[in-house]
């Protein structure tokens, strides 16, 4: 317990039920059951990009293209589905979004591990190459006619109930999906080979390669892997939405980082887990959708994010001080 509150995910914890207890204080509808279905609603596809940012700056490195990666997949997968012209199986239409952005996924790893390019850089430049060749080639505009599998799809719901007020809501089968995601890559973080390489390799890629790892294995491991989920949470935003747009998730990254950082993962690579990353999206839907309960104006929002980064780093930056400060007291 001594450990737990010395993390940052017990700061941002406490954050958040202060601030559930302020709005709910404030607003009694703040703890609905359809409120609360909302929250977990908004942070389906949010929550797999959280997982996949996570990886990235652990790994010591910045993403910014996953929303133009789940973008393109997402797209040119339902526009393959449709040119085929029979009902292919969910899992298959999954499938081929996954790998298309396991394939653009790809391009980020080689480019950062053979050619060793900054990784912001890298994934500024391929966002705007995979956005402008979508655009430009594959398709401009939104499609309404998905097949109806997808169609199904998206309408099935795992839990669905109405409530006292007439009000009917339920969570979609693609929670189970995002529930899956973030166990399997919780398990490979902490109990794999690999998630232990990640770490290695964000904290001191030297030390990483005389210890035996793979670093450009590793580098192209991560991005490609984040490809895929990207291309996974795509799909599953197109059939949250039962439409598929080609500009529907561009612009979340900054988001997404701010969500991580305020999770502690630190932006230098190296530290931070599952659950902060996932307790720092909390905080930013409860903001998203919540603050306008207490009747604070939606443009606040950002003002109000911006500080809790602010604070975030800065909390996280005084901790590594502190250690520092420690080791170099033990060792003089």
């Amino acid at each position: 317990m001594r450990k737990w509150t010395k993390t940052s995910e017990f700061y941002v914890a406490i954050i958040i039920l202060v601030l559930f207890a302020a709005i709910g204080s404030q607003n009694g509808a703040f703890f609905s059951s359809a409120n609360m279905f909302d929250l977990i609603r908004s942070s389906i596809v949010p929550g797999i990009f959280v997982i996949c940012t996570m990886m990235v700056i652990i790994s010591g490195g910045i993403d910014v293209s996953f929303p133009a990666i789940a973008t393109f997949s997402m797209f040119s997968a339902t526009k393959i589905i449709l040119m085929l012209d029979f009902d292919v199986p969910v899992f298959a239409a999954f499938l081929l979004a996954g790998i298309i952005g396991l394939g653009l996924g790809l391009i980020n790893g080689l480019l950062i591990a053979f050619f060793k390019l900054p990784t912001l850089i890298v994934t500024l430049g391929t966002s705007s190459m995979f956005s402008g060749f979508l655009l430009t080639f594959v398709g401009s505009r939104q499609i309404s006619n998905l097949p109806a599998p997808l169609e199904q799809f998206g309408k099935t719901q795992v839990i669905k109930f109405t409530t006292d007020a007439g009000i009917t809501v339920g969570l979609p089968m693609s929670v189970l999906i995002t529930a899956a995601v973030v166990i399997l890559v919780a398990i490979m973080m902490k109990y794999t080979m690999i998630g232990r390489g990640i770490y290695t390799l964000g904290g001191d890629p030297v030390s990483a390669e005389r210890i035996g790892f793979n670093t450009r294995f590793l580098q192209c491991f991560v991005y490609g892997f984040v490809g895929f989920l990207a291309g996974i949470a795509g799909m599953i935003q197109t059939t949250m939405m039962r439409s598929s747009n080609p500009v529907d998730l561009l612009g979340t990254e900054l988001l997404i980082i701010a969500a991580v950082v305020l999770g502690g993962v630190r932006i230098t690579g190296g530290h931070g887990t599952v659950t902060g990353a996932l307790l720092g999206l909390l905080l930013i839907v409860t903001i998203q959708n919540s603050l306008i309960l207490v009747g604070i104006p939606s443009y606040w929002q950002r003002f109000v994010i911006g500080a809790l980064i602010l604070i975030g780093t800065g909390v996280a930056a005084y901790q590594i001080k502190r250690s520092s400060a420690k080791q170099s007291s033990i060792l003089t």
